[in-house]
């Protein structure tokens, strides 16, 4: 996790298979994939467009700036939506990512879940991360950075897309994103206030047996036997939460600042579905312009 302003982060080595962040809702119906790159493999057409993305009909939040994105084809063909999402904990970036992966097909890539298996798989940038954990230390800015590096390099991700998940933290992160050659088409913003991400928080219980995350209001256990065994993480508490959205808030307007110009920003305190619809209109819309650059 991000920690004040070394936005290092920091990993429980012997029980990293929760994370804190996960959907609180049950698994989204499913939804038809969507394959991008079959629409666009037989247009050969170089171009810049500019898009002023102008939704209508949607509730986007009063403060939301209708971003400039740039799209760029390569190689005369069409490169395939590279996508960053941020919002602070609870602000259900897990449950969005998971709706828009399965639409979209996207690589998605979540800095922490990278860490983990690195470690797990015993690889170079995991061997040097291991030994900051087995320390206690925080994991430097300079490892996780190189394995995403890496991940958003790997064919799958370059051919298909990728959406990029509570990363960067922070400017030191984006601007080696920058440096790399990663720049987003969109980054959508979830904004939620700080009543409900301590009250989403707060009442969060894990069941022990099964791995699953419940909410005491919002999605509470289907039996008295399972409710009995529900545990809370430690730092789900009001006063550990608090501090947690400090350090977020501290780190993230200096990333906002960076990629002001594609920000689309988004009312976290809706339902999951009228999130998701608000996301998938821009995202079809950019796709749509996308092509209508190629076949011009």
């Amino acid at each position: 996790m991000a920690s004040s302003s070394c936005s290092c982060y920091s990993m429980n080595f012997t029980a990293a298979s929760f994370n804190p962040n996960k959907p609180l809702t049950s698994p989204p119906n499913q939804i038809s994939p969507v394959s991008m790159l079959s629409s666009f493999q037989s247009k050969k057409t170089l171009f810049s467009l500019q898009l002023n993305q102008n939704v209508a009909g949607t509730r986007f939040r009063e403060s939301k700036v209708a971003p400039n994105f740039l799209v760029v084809a390569s190689g005369g063909e069409v490169e395939p939506l590279k996508v960053m999402i941020s919002g602070a904990p609870a602000s259900g970036k897990g449950t969005q990512c998971e709706l828009i992966t399965k639409k979209y097909d996207l690589v998605h890539v979540a800095a922490g879940d990278l860490l983990r298996a690195e470690v797990a798989s015993g690889t170079e940038n995991g061997k040097r991360a291991k030994e900051f954990m087995e320390r206690g230390q925080l994991v430097p800015d300079e490892i996780v950075v190189m394995m995403v590096k890496e991940r958003l390099s790997s064919q799958d991700s370059q051919e298909k897309g990728w959406l990029l998940d509570g990363y960067p933290r922070s400017e030191s992160q984006a601007n080696a994103l920058k440096k790399y050659g990663f720049v987003p088409d969109i980054f959508i913003l979830l904004e939620v206030p700080e009543e409900i991400l301590v009250e989403r928080v707060v009442g969060r219980r894990l069941d022990p047996v099964t791995g699953k995350i419940y909410h005491l209001k919002y999605s509470p256990p289907e039996t008295e036997e399972i409710a009995a065994r529900l545990t809370q993480r430690f730092d789900d508490t009001e006063e550990k939460v608090k501090l947690r959205l400090l350090t977020h808030n501290s780190n993230v307007e200096a990333v906002l600042s960076m990629y002001k110009d594609i920000i689309v920003k988004m009312d976290g305190s809706l339902s999951k579905q009228e999130i998701f619809s608000q996301i998938d209109t821009v995202l079809t819309e950019l796709l749509e312009k996308k092509e209508a650059a190629l076949a011009a």
